[in-house]
């Protein structure tokens, strides 16, 4: 497996993305993803930045593995499923100037009140199918596999996230996993990567810290999950979430891709980006 860390571990930092992968070089990443692009300099569109990148990358030896953007196909583009389509596809764009292999794309963030008589994730099934099948045909045709998260609560859940990529079903679309994530909808890590194996293209590597909702509120830098216990970011090794056993469950299944440090706890970046780093390589050594 190949270490990489993603753009969004270095959002307290206040660097452009070519200074982020200048950074993630310097810290001995052999693989880095973006989660979007900074503000590109004056003259540059987002096309010609995104080149830009690129080629940095290709100079310095990293490889750019991914390209992860915001997208809802239930309340996007104000409720316009096709207009939300294209909105993403030109996110495709971007991804292959970036020179990348896969994009993550969301699905959604849940059905809004008044949403005719959806309720739940069945409900709308049918809409996020048709917005992820028309992405993937279109990154297709550009050498880019497409991919989901499980983050945002609503498709989140391991049995969500493989109920749309099933009802999809297209060799091109896949799960990007987050090994973390799941805590956010109270989902054991172990039992939900396995039931994800047959689905992965990239994989995240996240760790959080947890307090049982019967606990009282630990405060500042908690957040909570679905079913009310409270979570915060932690340093890869420092946390709650079985990586080690996840990590096995990866090696098992043949999976020796990129696994990008994801960090979004309320240490220093810096620091707890490396510690990480030095952790999470040292597991994958011995697994």
């Amino acid at each position: 497996m190949k270490l990489g860390v993603s753009s969004y571990s270095y959002s307290r930092c206040n660097l452009s993305s070519l200074e982020v992968l200048k950074k993630a070089k310097e810290m001995g990443f052999e693989a880095i993803e973006f989660a979007g692009l900074s503000t590109p300099p004056e003259g540059e569109t987002l096309i010609s930045y995104a080149e830009m990148i690129r080629d940095e990358a290709k100079s310095l030896g990293l490889e750019i593995v991914n390209y992860a953007v915001a997208a809802d196909f239930v309340t996007g583009s104000g409720g316009d499923l096709d207009k939300e389509i294209e909105r993403v596809k030109e996110e495709v764009k971007i991804a292959s100037a970036l020179g990348v292999p896969c994009m993550r794309h969301d699905a959604a963030w849940g059905v809004p009140k008044g949403y005719g008589n959806a309720r739940g994730f069945d409900d709308v099934l049918p809409l996020l199918t048709k917005g992820c099948r028309e992405v993937t045909e279109f990154a297709q045709d550009l050498g880019i596999r497409t991919t989901i998260e499980n983050h945002g609560y609503f498709c989140q859940d391991s049995d969500r996230v493989e109920k749309l990529v099933n009802s999809v079903n297209h060799p091109n679309f896949g799960v990007l996993l987050d090994i973390g994530n799941f805590l956010c909808v109270d989902e054991p890590p172990e039992k939900a990567v396995g039931r994800l194996l047959p689905y992965i293209f990239h994989v995240h590597v996240k760790d959080f810290h947890v307090k049982s909702g019967m606990m009282p509120d630990p405060g500042k830098g908690w957040f909570k999950s679905r079913g009310e216990n409270y979570l915060r970011g932690a340093i890869i090794g420092h946390g709650d979430v079985p990586i080690i056993q996840c990590l096995r469950q990866l090696k098992k299944a043949g999976y020796d891709g990129t696994v990008s440090i994801e960090f979004e706890g309320i240490e220093d970046p810096i620091t707890g980006i490396s510690i990480g780093a030095e952790n999470l390589r040292r597991y994958i050594e011995a697994i």
